[in-house]
């Protein structure tokens, strides 16, 4: 082989290698984005859970209130 073809496959061969890698680094992040989409989507349903929760403990602490309020005026 000329100094020229090994110098070519050489390069091919890093320029393979650094294709690998990018490859790799891009397959990481589309894991890694699904993983955080799937995280996202079950922290938008406990969301929701806990406002509905809050919802209903507002709406019986007013109750409640209410309640005593007229308790109290009628004594």
């Amino acid at each position: 082989m000329s100094d020229l073809e090994n110098e070519s496959s050489t390069e091919l061969r890093n320029l393979e290698e650094k294709l690998d890698a990018l490859i790799e680094k891009y397959e990481a992040a589309k894991q890694e984005n699904s993983s955080l989409k799937t995280k996202q989507d079950e922290l938008v349903r406990e969301k929701a859970k806990l406002l509905e929760k809050t919802t209903l403990a507002r709406i019986r602490v007013e109750a409640m209130i209410t309640r005593l309020k007229s308790m109290e005026h009628s004594t």
